[in-house]
């Protein structure tokens, strides 16, 4: 039997975690939205390592991940900032990062051709410190031993790489768009 399918499953599973792990915040349960998010953030781990070690990726696979992981990181910052305990600002910034990304993937899908993503050195820390900046935040509102300080520097270090990776998506696209565009110039 083919195993192949299970890293897509664990991308859908991830995705089915971001209702719950919104609900439970808003309900003020940090240790159960502790448990769902941190299941969720595992999982992301979880799958990319079976798809690289097995060898079980797919386009589908390519397709999902990412985009299990903006749905569950943008729902939570977004449930974060309404509940006041992450600025607005920084959750601005992480939203607007994503939302150009992905617009830009659709206008480089419509102009050019397929997209093949791969993410950045600078992009998967961002998703890291994300992550942990996310888990720092509801830890520290679910016991108050959560130092403030480790908070802030992560809020620091996710606005920082959040601009960088952002601003290095658009250079990295931008320059392989014009690549292209040369290429079709030279081919015609």
């Amino acid at each position: 039997m083919r195993l192949s399918w299970i890293p897509n499953a664990i991308c859908v599973v991830r995705i089915l975690l971001v209702a719950p792990s919104a609900l439970a915040l808003v309900a003020g349960r940090y240790e159960l939205t502790l448990l769902i998010f941190g299941v969720a953030a595992v999982s992301d781990g979880l799958d990319g390592w079976l798809a690289k070690h097995f060898g079980w990726t797919s386009r589908l696979g390519k397709i999902l991940d990412p985009i299990a992981d903006k749905l569950l990181l943008v729902t939570v910052f977004l449930t974060l900032v309404w509940l006041h305990l992450v600025p607005l600002w920084l959750g601005a910034a992480v939203v607007v990062r994503d939302i150009v990304i992905v617009g830009g993937a659709i206008a480089y899908r419509m102009l050019i051709g397929y997209v093949e993503g791969h993410p950045t050195t600078i992009s998967k820390l961002n998703t890291l410190l994300q992550l942990s900046f996310v888990l720092a935040v509801i830890a520290a509102c679910a016991w108050s031993a959560v130092p403030h300080p480790l908070v802030t520097a992560l809020g620091a270090a996710v606005f920082v790489t959040t601009v960088v990776s952002g601003i290095d998506y658009v250079m990295t696209y931008a320059r392989a768009a014009i690549r292209e565009s040369r290429g079709v110039r030279a081919a015609a």
